[in-house]
């Protein structure tokens, strides 16, 4: 067994590797870019290494620098993680002739798998069932065009060498390919460094379910069941869980044996992942073999018991599987959550920023899970991808995961930044996907406006409005009993409030009780008991004997509670305070349609006008990459470019002025 080991990438995975790696005995070694310098799996290593700047082109795609970071600290093999370096051939090879281990499958293994239209010919020559498309790289976007129209559409294109989502688009016309293989061309050339891009035919209404495969240099090779992926925003998981509910046993073990069969085809070493598209009546499709370990391989662990870590890690050092097919086991249900740093409010853009609270859930055994690569105090970076974290829970069955997914995500506390945990509960919360009837297309499908907070109302606003005046009660009480108070004229706390909401006033009482208050709201009576101190951002309690847990916060004035993902503004105050706030005049807010603003802190990678320009409604104004991804921004009207404020290369805050218009 190794005696060190590097782990060749950041963040969650680096530190998932890193825990495996503790506990098997073997130490471990962290790269860090100069952006990643106080990075969680930088500490949590036992040596760490710098390999260049911020970008990843400079630093974790550089595989010289990590090759002399492993003969510096003396490591004999290299563990790639996900992203990155962890499906280029190259790299494997370059390892392997410098004598040192790739954690992962063979060179050959990684160059036939790793390249999309290479293992579709593959997948077709060892029977496995395959889309139809066209396989080969395309030259141009006319080209691309004319391809589509002979496959008919929907097509999607896809960058050959992408992943997560990056470098794929989906047309449903020719205006739409030719757009699309421009965006797919740029987007992987600049994320893997390979633009080739293929088309293939887009099947309406599928699911994407993915088969878990490992394989040993003895020959051995098993499948660990499927993955449900089918819920995606822009082609990227939001959410996994196994097994799938929509797979029967026959489909699933005809899934799992073509798997298989692919891994076999190509002497496949490591864990990888076969990737199926399936359609209403469960026929499926090879899409592609991602040949490296996945984002979502913790359900799978959940559900099987295994360490998919530590069995790369053995199976890299010459180790037989310690087990057959038939001794897999398929033990309840797993759901993970990806946490992103992004606001679901404001269209999904990326928020960076420093964290200045990140309280995950607690972790309970078999039951709740947190990998993570950040922590309070830390910083998120525009230069990497938006995932922070992933929220892994277990149930006995779908209804349960679901149940404590939802409780998990409701006590999961991150201040300083946005996230997508609101949109996260939202869709727990979904009857369409409760019932486990969706497709790729649900969030499109559901949310095709996008996302906002009245999209997830709160369950019971009374409770909520009757929690506000504990909260507030129990504070003037606290003021009111702070020393040195002129005696006989200490501070009165009263029990009558107004608690606002959106302007709309709310009458309550709160009267004292033992450990809490009892709060009377339109004829409802809330008894609330709770040992919450002010300033802690989880409250805890009981309110008419049911246990609770919300988040909250305090911002002048005002309390926001944070619930089953629901987000509520609330102001208590005296009836005399809020007679007169109700006289107070609003001021208007400035006007900016004259300006392109920078949605999002990024790079201006294109600015597609000039000035003196006159420009109509729909066309592209500006490209700002942020978190590996393109975001591109359009005229919403007819306009004139008056002044081009920004210049292409500068890193933009939010709300950022990048064009004047007349």
């Amino acid at each position: 067994m190794f005696k060190k080991i590097l782990i060749a990438n950041r963040g969650e995975i680096a530190c998932r590797v890193i825990k495996t790696a503790r506990k098997m005995g073997i130490a471990t070694v962290a790269v860090y870019s100069e952006a990643d310098r106080d990075a969680r799996h930088v500490e949590y290593a036992d040596e760490a290494v710098c390999i260049g700047p911020a970008a990843s082109k400079e630093s974790y795609l550089v595989m010289d620098n990590i090759i002399a970071a492993c003969k510096q600290t003396g490591a004999e093999a290299v563990h790639p993680g996900y992203g990155f370096l962890s499906e280029n051939a190259e790299f494997s090879r370059r390892l392997e002739e410098e004598g040192i281990v790739f954690i992962g499958p063979k060179h050959y293994s990684v160059a036939k798998m790793g390249d999309k239209i290479e293992s579709k010919k593959l997948a077709m020559a060892a029977g496995v069932n395959t889309i139809p498309g066209y396989n080969a790289a395309i030259a141009g976007p006319d080209e691309a065009v004319e391809i589509a129209k002979n496959i008919g559409y929907p097509v999607m294109i896809k960058a050959s060498a992408g992943g997560g989502g990056k470098g794929l688009r989906v047309a449903y016309n020719d205006k739409e390919a030719h757009e699309g293989f421009a965006s797919c061309v740029s987007e992987a050339r600049n994320s893997f460094g390979d633009d080739r891009v293929f088309i293939e035919k887009f099947v309406v209404e599928p699911r994407h379910i993915e088969i878990q495969v490992l394989g040993d240099a003895q020959g051995n090779t098993v499948y660990l069941w499927e993955r449900e992926c089918s819920i995606q925003r822009r082609h990227q998981k939001v959410i996994e869980e196994a097994p799938s509910p929509f797979l029967d046993d026959a489909t699933r073990k005809a899934m799992g044996e073509q798997a298989v069969a692919l891994a076999k085809a190509v002497n496949y070493q490591s864990a990888g992942t076969v990737e199926f598209v399936v359609g209403a009546d469960r026929s499926f499709y090879f899409l592609e073999m991602n040949t490296r370990l996945q984002v979502e391989h913790p359900v799978t662990e959940m559900i099987t018991g295994l360490d998919l870590v530590e069995l790369m890690i053995r199976v890299a050092a010459g180790e037989p599987l310690p087990f057959a097919q038939e001794d897999i086991r398929r033990d309840g249900w797993a759901m993970e959550c990806r946490i992103n740093a992004e606001d679901p409010f404001r269209g999904f853009l990326p928020s960076t920023g420093r964290l200045v609270k990140f309280e995950p859930p607690a972790e309970i055994e078999g039951r709740v899970r947190v990998d993570t690569g950040v922590y309070e105090g830390g910083e998120i970076s525009m230069f990497y991808d938006s995932m922070i974290g992933k929220l892994i829970v277990h149930g006995t069955n779908r209804a349960q995961a679901i149940a404590r997914m939802r409780g998990a995500l409701n006590a999961f506390v991150i201040r300083g930044i946005n996230t997508n945990i609101p949109f996260q509960s939202a869709l727990m919360q979904h009857p369409r996907f409760q019932s486990g009837k969706f497709n790729t297309g649900f969030i499109a499908e559901e949310y095709p406006k996008g996302f906002d907070a009245s999209m997830v109302p709160p369950d019971d606003p009374a409770f909520l409005i009757s929690v506000a005046a504990f909260v507030h009660r129990r504070f003037m009480d606290r003021a009111a009993h702070v020393s040195g108070q002129l005696p006989g004229h200490e501070r009165k706390v009263g029990d009558d409030w107004v608690v606002l909401r959106d302007g709309v006033q709310h009458q309550v009482v709160a009267r004292p009780i033992d450990g809490g208050y009892l709060v009377d709201y339109q004829g409802r009576h809330f008894e609330i008991v709770s040992g919450w101190r002010l300033g802690e951002p989880i409250m805890r309690g009981i309110c008419n004997g049911e246990e609770f847990t919300l988040q909250l916060e305090r911002h002048r004035m005002k309390y926001r509670f944070f619930h089953w993902g629901a987000q509520i503004d609330l102001t208590v105050v005296t009836a005399r305070a809020a007679e007169l706030l109700a006289l107070m005049p609003e001021k208007a807010p400035p006007d900016l349609s004259r300006f392109l603003l920078s949605p999002m802190p990024g790079l201006l990678r294109e600015l597609a006008v000039r000035e003196g320009q006159e420009v109509k409604a729909g066309e592209k104004l500006a490209v700002i990459e942020a978190m590996k991804m393109e975001n591109i921004l359009k005229a919403e009207q007819d306009c004139k470019v008056k002044k081009i404020v920004a210049k292409t290369g500068e890193s933009l805050s939010v709300d950022e002025v990048i064009i004047e218009f007349e």
